[in-house]
């Protein structure tokens, strides 16, 4: 009997996941445990692997969507079940795709009517099948894919017939190309386009979380500034005992373990709505806003104000290289109860901005750098460092009182940490 290979269910969030990559092609035999598939889904990418040994039917193409739990494709035992899996699509899946499932020497007829997993070659006479992987690769290392003879489902380009291309390519010195007409700047009405980015992926990600936290929130900002001048000396301190610390402690490491202890005081803060109802959450899982090349990731240090501050360094900088090599988890990106963003390294200054609520959470603080500002002290005109800061919340869930108490709170502790490592 065939085994279903299904779209995981990443963390705590039902949403939908993209297929990158199929790391095998149309009947090919899997062990079980190998990884089958590769998904996109939060902003993560997943290895799923083939819950059993056998044939391998694609149902979904890379590039294509699907929700968790969605069916995506089928191992059979045997090569006869293979064939009648191609031949009939098994019932009561939920996408067209599955549900127009061909025989493999039918795809090759299909190709043409698939725009969407084709890609048009020179002059526009014959479109040609290529994976969104390994188009990628070829526009890197400039390989022609009209030259190219695909090995994939219904004869579609995969990346390894991109990477047997530049193998050959380096061994074969290339002959200088003809000079080409320029190509016709692509324009807009009267804007001519420099560069289109497919909202998609990690982009897209983010564009539809940001619009979707706006139309279910009524976000409120307050602003602000504060006087680190005692957090500026706290924190020299520690990066001097880097060696016995075991860590370099960064300003987002303090402020993550000051958030966490100011919030076992403000409850409120520390919660979200769930069907209609204010869920106030034991657990202070706090996100850290990672900046990458594609877009901006929030991985969670989960109870935090259990944790001391060289447990939460140690895991902040553990969680970050996760994040830029592309090796983050599910988990490691759910559950957090609020978020903080700090712009600082980015030399972002004495600004304010407001920043967009992580859904489902109620609150978020985005501070800026830390910059010497002319304040008033004891009637004198004296330089501080100063940082701003900017507390978007909830104002479903949070009142102005209940947030301007929790702001009051935090300055407190940093201006006084001494009361804070206590």
């Amino acid at each position: 009997m065939a085994t279903e290979i299904k779209i995981p269910r990443v963390g705590m969030a039902v949403a939908d996941a993209t297929i990158i990559e199929w790391q095998f092609k149309e009947g090919d035999r899997i062990e079980e445990r190998q990884v089958v598939v590769v998904i996109e889904t939060e902003k993560v990418r997943t290895d799923v692997e083939s819950p059993a040994t056998g044939f391998l039917h694609i149902m979904l193409n890379e590039g294509e969507a699907a929700t968790a739990g969605q069916v995506i494709g089928m191992l059979a035992e045997t090569k006869e079940e293979l064939a009648k899996i191609q031949k009939e699509a098994p019932a009561g899946k939920p996408t067209e795709a599955s549900k127009a499932a061909e025989p493999v020497a039918a795809e090759v007829a299909q190709a043409e009517a698939a725009p969407s997993e084709e890609a048009p070659a020179a002059g526009g006479e014959e479109r040609i099948r290529v994976s969104p992987v390994a188009r990628k690769l070829a526009e890197e290392h400039a390989v022609d894919i009209t030259r190219v003879a695909g090995t994939g489902p219904g004869g579609r380009i995969v990346r390894e017939d991109i990477e047997k291309a530049i193998a050959t390519k380096k061994a074969t010195p290339a002959a200088a190309p003809p000079p080409a007409a320029a190509a016709p700047a692509e324009s807009v009405g009267d804007r001519r386009v420099k560069q289109t980015i497919p909202l998609t992926g990690m982009r897209g990600t983010i564009a539809q979380r940001m619009h979707h936290s706006l139309s279910v929130a009524a976000q409120l900002t307050t602003m602000g500034e504060i006087d680190m001048s005692e957090i500026v000396k706290l924190r020299n301190n520690l990066v001097a005992q880097e060696s016995t610390l075991g860590t370099r402690v960064t300003y987002t490491d303090i402020l993550v373990f000051a958030i966490a202890r100011i919030l076992r005081d403000h409850p409120r803060i520390n919660a979200s709505i769930v069907d209609n109802e204010i869920k106030v959450w034991e657990d202070i899982n706090i996100g850290v806003a990672t900046a990458l090349e594609d877009g901006l990731i929030v991985p969670v240090v989960k109870h935090a104000d259990r944790k001391s501050l060289v447990e939460i360094s140690k895991e902040i900088k553990a969680l970050v290289e996760k994040a830029r090599e592309n090796k983050l988890s599910g988990d490691d990106i759910s559950g957090g109860t609020f978020t903080l963003t700090n712009l600082g390294a980015l030399g972002s200054g004495w600004t304010f901005e407001t920043a967009i609520i992580n859904q489902p959470e109620s609150a978020i603080l985005r501070v800026g750098a830390i910059t010497d500002r002319a304040v008033v002290r004891g009637g004198q005109i004296v330089a501080r460092p100063i940082m701003t800061y900017s507390l978007t919340y909830d104002h479903r869930v949070i009142d102005g009182a209940v947030a301007a108490k929790f702001i009051s709170s935090l300055i407190s502790a940093l201006e006084n940490p001494t009361l804070l490592l206590a």
